[in-house]
């Protein structure tokens, strides 16, 4: 049994509820970064699904990427052989060749995504 977090505060959170019960997946959903961050100190997840949204400089260096950069970073040091994926509206799509050059991921989806893209994502092994 594999476990999955996933990361979403947009009413476009993965609902492949049948997929997930299929490949044996124990999925606990979040909806603040935080609130993950926490969940992370006890328990590793194998697979991460979070939702990218671009950051427009939204900070005063201008070095955020995207709400997913602190998320990414901490699953990189606590759970760096954790599948991650991302999906992302398509006006986001854009912007996710910064993200990429920066955090390894093991796919990107784009939103509304297929039951068969989702799991074929969740089936392949990471390069």
């Amino acid at each position: 049994m594999q476990t999955l977090y996933t990361l979403s505060v947009s009413p476009l959170a993965l609902q492949f509820l049948d997929i997930f019960q299929e490949l044996d997946i124990v999925v606990t959903h979040f909806d603040s970064a935080r609130n993950l961050h926490r969940a992370l100190k006890t328990q590793k997840p194998d697979i991460f699904i979070g939702e990218f949204v671009y950051a427009w400089g939204n900070d005063y260096a201008g070095n955020t990427l995207s709400n997913l950069d602190v998320t990414l970073r901490t699953l990189q040091a606590v759970a760096p052989r954790s599948k991650r994926i991302v999906v992302m509206q398509a006006s986001e799509a854009a912007h996710i060749d910064k993200l990429l050059a920066v955090f390894p991921l093991h796919a990107t989806l784009i939103l509304p995504c297929t039951a068969d893209a989702l799991r074929t994502a969740l089936k392949d092994t990471p390069d």
